[in-house]
């Protein structure tokens, strides 16, 4: 079983009410070989919602939304969830929603709100990674396509 980001597979889940659907991402989840989650919405938030981005404040990250809120307990309830359910599940893999400040995996927004991006992982990517799953997103998730046939 594999994780994706819930917006990936069509739902409409992004802070902005929209989806990001990837057709082959979207089959797995139909053909039963994918679970999809929302960390954000697992986490207590609605959508449509506030964009959020992380910084560090006082040496530790925090989420940050564009008004100024501390979001951080949110998404790090959903990040947990998500941890749990693959677990649960024995996941090994998941396909993440690139840059997002949950999702995203080894480049994210900056926390300037202006689409700038610095190194970093989004408080899901960061401890499924810690629990030992590999992290893909929507630009390089091809190989695991051959993989499986």
């Amino acid at each position: 079983m594999i994780i994706v980001s819930a917006c990936l597979a069509g739902c409409e889940c992004r802070y902005d009410g929209k989806s990001n659907e990837v057709p082959e991402i979207k089959k797995l989840v139909l053909e039963n070989k994918a679970i999809a989650l929302c960390p954000e919405n697992l986490g207590g938030l609605s959508t449509p919602r506030i964009p959020c981005e992380i910084v560090r404040i006082n040496n530790e990250l925090k989420v940050i939304g564009r008004d100024q809120n501390d979001y951080t307990a949110q998404f790090t309830k959903g990040a947990e969830i998500a941890a749990n359910v693959a677990k649960a599940l024995n996941c090994k893999t998941a396909i993440l929603k690139a840059n997002s400040p949950s999702c995203g995996y080894g480049k994210i927004y900056d926390g300037s709100f202006t689409g700038k991006y610095k190194e970093g992982n989004g408080f899901t990517a960061e401890i499924l990674t810690n629990n030992g799953v590999q992290i893909l997103n929507e630009e390089n998730f091809y190989s695991i396509l051959t993989n499986e046939k």
